[in-house]
């Protein structure tokens, strides 16, 4: 029997069902200790008919909270671009790399302050990612940030190489179309948050493109 010490998922995740067995058995994953303070997992969201699956890091603050991937401040830029850029969110799968909040705290009952997941603790999530991309099979996956580049294409993969472009890559198994870019959150951190938007709906209009 695994143990959350193993770092893996696998052992929680159905052979069988579609994305709402997936969504009932990742609220019981104990894969890896990061569920110990989460408030609970927070799977994917979206239609199994998505052309597009959007893959990002893990969950913040307000997405721990309510149980849904970004509806926070990130996830409303997000949306906001998507639009723009000529992507309907509503059609589009959203999910991330890890599925429990990995945070700190300056100090007791302080603001809860994100903390990058390991590459060990983004492994141990990858079944998940892996059966969400199997029961959706969409056309393209948009990458959105480092942590999500590196689950899906290797610890070698660096966002500021390739963003803006469509890549052709097999993953878990099957022939897959990819555009990579920065994570919403990057952009609210910017000292220039104007500019590195654009460089957001730049990225998005090459996928939007790649669907059209």
């Amino acid at each position: 029997m695994a143990t959350e010490d193993d770092y893996t998922a696998q052992p929680f995740v159905p052979d069988r069902g579609g994305l709402p067995a997936l969504r009932a058995a990742a609220a019981e994953c104990r894969g890896c200790p990061l569920h110990r303070d989460a408030t609970q997992t927070v799977f994917g969201a979206g239609k199994a008919s998505a052309r597009v699956m959007l893959v990002g890091e893990q969950p913040g603050d307000q997405e721990d909270r309510q149980g849904k991937p970004f509806v926070g401040p990130a996830g409303h830029l997000l949306d906001r671009a998507l639009a723009e850029a000529g992507l309907d969110p509503a059609d589009a799968y959203v999910t991330n790399a890890v599925k429990h909040f990995k945070f700190t705290r300056a100090e007791p009952r302080k603001r809860r302050i994100h903390k990058a997941p390991t590459l060990r603790e983004t492994a141990a999530c990858g079944p998940w990612l892996a059966a969400e991309l199997d029961r959706v099979e969409p056309e393209l996956i948009v990458v959105l940030g480092a942590t999500a580049g590196k689950a899906l294409l290797g610890s070698s993969f660096r966002v500021t190489r390739v963003r803006g472009t469509v890549l052709e890559e097999e993953i878990h198994g099957r022939p897959q179309r990819l555009v990579p870019t920065v994570h919403p959150s990057a952009v609210l951190r910017a000292d220039d948050r104007e500019a590195a938007y654009r460089g957001l709906l730049s990225d998005l209009e090459v996928a939007a493109r790649a669907l059209a």
